[in-house]
Order: structure tokens, then C-alpha cells, then sequence
């Protein structure tokens, strides 16, 4: 390669450096000097380079798709993503809760099921689960709910009495307990579970009259789940199994899909029928 073609390493701000291997010195066997500005810069960089872990829903992967609209829902809601034939850039992620970045994908566990559309009127982030409830309703209870699914301060294990402890101290935890516990708690892949919007949104159509909805994604695989022995194999041989699966079948031309339903309540009837729809 010509002078003319070479290509250099260059700082954060674009200066070319005159070596990418070899620190400043003083002489062939002096020491490292504190004004070599590239090394510092690199060390910076690279004890900044990994983002700490969120709380829950440290592990996932995503991907991008679309939704498109096939039904008539303008009635009931004037959003632009909504009306009919509209179609929209998605980006879909699946997470588990509990672990880390780096625990197995079939520990039994809710999966998260969130969705971003690119709508003509701005980003629309919609969070979810695989599951229509959840353990709480307070969020004052949100931070010590996932504490208590997490690893113990004093000794870094995940303590089972702890899990339990919260649930039975708090009992409306017991409806999403069932599901978790159920065949569900462990999904056979990504692919083959449905999202829920959990949270109860408000639709508001050209007339301005309002509608309390809530989002179901259905998926069109087909519910399938793993045993609890085969969720412990895959565990121990592939703990990266679901990212795997979501990969290796994008890649194959195997795009999973989901069918988005609502359920939809007037704004009044809320405040008379014989469930709370908040709860």
C-alpha cells in the first residue's frame, strides 16, 4: 500500500494518531507518559464501553417488521397508525425479566413483548408481556416485586423464599402466579407465544368521544411451550436458545407474525360494569 492509500487510526475528534500499538515512552524502556493523550483516550473509552445492565429485562433481542391495518377500527380511534390499510415500521423486542444479560433463555420466567411503531405522527412505544396481567398494580410495589426476583444482596444467589415471600405477602399477585407456573412460564420460543399490552390505553376518535382499550397480539405459530426438563436441558447446552431460534428463522425467511386484536370498552361504562378494567 502507497503512503498516498494508507489509512490511520485517528482520536475521538479525528486527528490521526502515529501508532495504534505502541504507547509514548520515555526512551526504549522508560516509563509511560501521562500526556499521551491517545492512550488515555482509549482507556477512557473502553471502561465506558459497556452500558450497565438494566433492571429488569436485561436479556432480549429484537427485530424489525411492520404492522399493517385490516380491519376498520376509524370509529373508535382517529390515530393515524390505526386507519385502515395504513401500514407501519415496527421494531418488536422478547426479553426475559429475572436474569441477566448472560442467564439461560428458558428459565421459567414472563417474557417481555414490546413494540415500537414509526407512525406518520411520531414514535408510538407500546410495553408488554406475554401474559394479559401482571403480579402488581401499585408501581410503589414495582422496585421490590423485581428485587425479590433478583439475586441477594448479601451472598449473589437467587433465593426462592424471597420470590415467594412477595407473592404471598402480596395476593394479587396470584393470578399472574398462575401463569407463570403454568405451561406458559416457559414458552417453546419467542415465536410461539402471544405479547398483551398489560396496561389499559385510552383510544380517542374524530368525534372526540373516548374508548378504554387493551392490546392483544396473537400469535400465528401457535401457542407452544417447553417441559420444565426440557427448559433445564436447553438451559445447560444453548442458553442463548430463543435469541437463536429468532435469528436463525428470520434469516431462513421464516419471519414470524402476530395478529393484533383490542379489546374495546365506552369511556363511561367503566365506572358501572362489574369488573374494574384497571385492575
Amino acid at each position: 500500500m502507497s503512503n498516498k492509500e494508507k489509512t490511520f487510526t485517528t482520536t475521538d475528534s479525528g486527528s490521526p494518531v502515529s501508532s495504534d500499538e505502541h504507547s509514548l515512552t520515555v526512551g526504549a524502556d522508560g516509563p509511560i507518559l501521562l500526556h499521551d493523550a491517545y492512550l488515555i483516550e482509549q482507556m477512557a473509552n473502553f471502561n465506558r464501553e459497556r452500558i450497565p445492565e438494566r433492571q429488569p429485562h436485561a436479556k432480549g433481542s429484537g427485530a424489525f417488521g411492520h404492522f399493517e391495518v385490516t380491519h376498520d377500527v376509524s370509529q373508535y380511534t382517529k390515530a393515524a397508525v390505526f386507519q385502515p390499510g395504513t401500514k407501519t415500521d415496527t421494531l418488536m423486542r422478547f426479553s426475559s425479566v429475572a436474569g441477566e444479560r448472560g442467564s439461560p433463555d428458558t428459565w421459567r420466567d414472563p417474557r417481555g413483548f414490546s413494540i415500537k411503531f414509526y407512525t406518520s405522527e411520531g414514535n408510538y412505544d407500546m410495553v408488554g408481556n406475554n401474559t394479559p396481567v401482571f403480579f402488581i398494580r401499585d408501581p410503589l410495589k414495582f422496585q421490590h416485586f423485581i428485587r425479590s426476583q433478583k439475586r441477594r444482596a448479601d451472598n449473589g444467589l437467587r433465593d426462592h423464599d424471597m420470590q415467594w415471600d412477595f407473592w404471598t405477602l402480596s395476593p394479587e399477585s396470584a393470578h399472574q402466579v398462575t401463569w407463570l407456573m403454568g405451561d406458559r412460564g416457559i414458552p417453546k420460543t419467542w415465536r410461539n407465544m402471544n405479547g398483551y399490552s398489560s396496561h389499559t390505553y385510552l383510544w380517542v376518535n374524530a368525534k372526540g368521544e373516548k374508548f378504554w382499550v387493551k392490546y392483544h397480539f396473537k400469535t400465528n405459530q401457535g401457542i407452544d411451550y417447553l417441559t420444565q426438563d426440557e427448559a433445564d436441558t436447553l438451559a445447560g447446552q444453548d442458553g442463548d436458545y430463543h435469541r437463536r431460534d429468532l435469528f436463525d428463522s428470520i434469516k431462513a425467511g421464516n419471519n414470524p407474525s402476530w395478529t393484533m386484536k383490542v379489546q374495546i370498552m365506552p369511556f363511561e361504562e367503566a365506572k358501572t360494569y362489574r369488573l374494574n378494567p384497571f385492575d
